[in-house]
């Protein structure tokens, strides 16, 4: 299979201009993940990549996946990203390992910017309708590439909203490896909402914030620990679908997904970024760039040639600019 050495065009010009991503390594070495700052990537790819643009080294569908690794890899991204904003650490170093990567864009809300722009914010609608978004886009794959199953790997709502479509619609035996990054498998309280939820809704309270919600966030209310959604993935004994191989990368300076231990689940291998690297404060969106959740990306995909997990320094949303 043709293994491109892919980098971001205008994102990575633009990138190296500010002094915010390394020069590209030589064609014969190993490409490390860029190191971009993700509150970088918005305007980058608005500007410079185009609105609706695909990740560089994601959706070809041409790609015929390697022996060395057989299944596609599914990038699923987070509460209002795309698969533009999202991916650009993730597309290219995948493609660049020789994986053929594929990423969507999923629960768009009209109701919220007027189109194209609403191709940039993703994961608005409700989780079950974006679930079937997802079953869709992974028929589409594996009828692409011939393969019987794909490797997921998401982030924040990306984490949760594939596991529905693993328990729930039939998706289990189409995914082998399930690889989170930021997961919130428990929900989450940012700023006390969700404990703010549970006390309004014997008062009727909630039901009627979460209708006024719908048309416009209806995902929100779901991500919150103890709302029914959160209990309906718990239930039958925990997320956990068997057969498929769970992977989870948090770290302990999440602002979003609060406790961070949201995201770790017995029975899943856990890992937290700075048990690696003291170094590395990376938050729920930097993470997405991250040499130390990259390097444990690669070997959750390919265990059987791990490789070592770096530390530097890494600043919240600002990544390494050393």
């Amino acid at each position: 299979m043709r293994t491109p050495r892919v980098l971001g065009t205008a994102l990575a010009a633009a990138a190296l201009a500010v002094g915010l991503v390394a020069a590209p390594a030589q064609a014969e070495a190993p490409k490390p993940p860029l190191p971009v700052t993700y509150s970088f990537l918005l305007p980058a790819v608005i500007a410079g990549l185009g609105i609706d643009a695909d990740p560089p080294g994601a959706n070809d569908w041409s790609c015929q996946p390697s022996a060395a690794h057989p299944n596609p890899v599914v990038l699923v991204h987070g509460l209002t990203g795309s698969k533009a904003t999202n991916w650009q650490t993730y597309a290219p170093l995948l493609a660049n390992e020789g994986y053929c990567v594929y990423a969507l864009t999923y629960g768009q809300v009209k109701n919220i910017v007027s189109p194209p722009y609403d191709q940039v914010f993703g994961g608005f609608g409700p989780i079950e309708e974006s679930a079937a978004q997802l079953s869709t886009f992974v028929d589409r794959v594996l009828a692409s590439t011939g393969a019987a199953k794909v490797d997921i790997v998401g982030h924040s709502e990306g984490t949760l909203m594939p596991n529905y479509y693993a328990k729930f619609l039939d998706g289990a035996p189409k995914i082998d490896k399930y690889v989170s990054i930021a997961p919130l498998w428990h929900g989450t309280d940012p700023a006390g909402l969700a404990t703010l939820s549970l006390i309004g809704t014997p008062f009727g309270v909630t039901p009627v914030i979460n209708a006024a919600l719908q048309p416009f966030f209806a995902s929100g209310p779901q991500l919150l620990a103890g709302s029914p959604f959160i209990e309906k993935m718990r239930s039958g004994g925990g997320p956990a679908v068997p057969g498929i191989t769970y992977t989870n990368i948090v770290t302990r300076l999440d602002e979003l997904v609060i406790p961070y231990t949201s995201g770790i689940e017995p029975g899943m291998t856990n890992h937290v970024v700075q048990d690696y690297c003291g170094l590395d404060l990376s938050e729920h969106f930097q993470i997405v760039a991250d040499p130390v959740a990259a390097a444990l990306v690669l070997n959750a995909l390919d265990p059987a040639h791990p490789r070592p997990v770096p530390c530097q320094l890494v600043l919240p949303f600002v990544g390494n600019i050393l």
